[in-house]
């Protein structure tokens, strides 16, 4: 009994799936902001009426804009294509989303609930900011494509292992 005990502990603390977990974690938030994008999709004409201008833009332009960030940027980061640069787009729309949230809100922000929409985009925010600092990992097209670059230029694999 011992001995099975000692086998399930170091099966579930000594391994770590690093690359799986990110690979879950794209694909987590990229579903889920993909669905975003296409329930605005559909309903566009709803969504365009209560849809806020963003940096001068008409709101029929903004949501254009919002729903092309969270369809091609959700696809990108859920293949592991261009991860860190196709972040940047839906990090920059949670920040606005979140101060358009904020400043609309009945109340202040630190009596906000845990129902509250605001909390919304910084969950997001917190996932891409995660998924900027480790990368897409190695079940990834950036991977793959870092792979090709350094066989053709007759390097060695071990240049990856620093990203």
């Amino acid at each position: 009994m011992t001995n099975l005990f000692k086998q399930i502990y170091v099966r579930t603390t000594g391994y770590s799936y690093t690359h799986m977990g990110r690979l879950f974690l794209r694909l987590f938030v990229g579903v889920m902001l993909m669905q975003f994008g296409l329930r605005q999709l559909y309903h566009f004409d709803v969504a365009v009426a209560s849809f806020p201008s963003v940096l001068g833009m008409t709101p029929e332009a903004s949501l254009i804009v919002m729903i092309i960030i969270e369809i091609l940027c959700s696809l990108c980061i859920m293949v592991g294509f261009l991860t860190r640069i196709m972040i940047i787009p839906p990090f920059l729309a949670m920040i606005f989303a979140e101060h358009y949230l904020l400043s609309q809100a009945d109340m202040p922000a630190h009596l906000t609930t845990w129902a509250s929409p605001v909390y919304t985009p910084m969950l997001f925010l917190g996932i891409f900011f995660f998924l900027m600092l480790v990368g897409p990992g190695k079940i990834s097209c950036d991977y793959f494509l870092s792979l090709h670059f350094i066989h053709s230029e007759n390097a060695e694999e071990e240049e990856l292992e620093e990203v």
